[in-house]
């Protein structure tokens, strides 16, 4: 097993026995639910936004290991972040989950959150990486309407 792929699963087992940013935001002015049809995951994601800048972020739901855990790596990703480098974010997190595994990935805009690629390894729990970054987009443009990974 490469050294990626143990920290892939050292990673995804720690974020998930142990969330970060877990439970409602009191103060929150915004939330969007998620769904993944696909495994059933559920996420209600809680955002508090000032001044252009997400103040607070947090999660609740239940879900597979995967999900909770890249929920959990992407509360503390964005907390403090403008609203266009949250975008950002999605955008870079997005195309890297996406990459095929035989390409190789561009780990300096994601940072700490490349772990996350391991997932390409298993292209059916891909969309259960995804869900937290679809539900903040959600979240930030049109929080009515459920976040879907189909």
């Amino acid at each position: 097993m490469s050294e990626l792929t143990d920290l892939y699963q050292e990673v995804i087992l720690d974020h998930n026995r142990r969330p970060r940013n877990w439970g409602a935001l009191p103060d929150a002015t915004g939330k969007a639910e998620g769904y993944n049809p696909l495994c059933g995951d559920r996420l209600t994601l809680h955002v508090r936004i000032e001044a252009d800048r997400i103040v607070g972020v947090s999660f609740e739901g239940s879900g597979c290991a995967i999900s909770k855990a890249s929920a959990s790596l992407m509360t503390d990703a964005v907390k403090g972040r403008t609203l266009g480098e949250a975008f950002d974010l999605f955008d870079a997190v997005h195309l890297m989950l996406t990459t095929p595994i035989d390409r190789p990935i561009d780990e300096s805009h994601v940072g700490k959150l490349a772990v996350l690629s391991g997932v390409r390894e298993f292209p059916a729990r891909v969309k259960c990486a995804s869900l937290a970054w679809h539900t903040l987009k959600s979240a930030l443009t049109n929080p009515a309407e459920v976040a879907r990974t189909e």
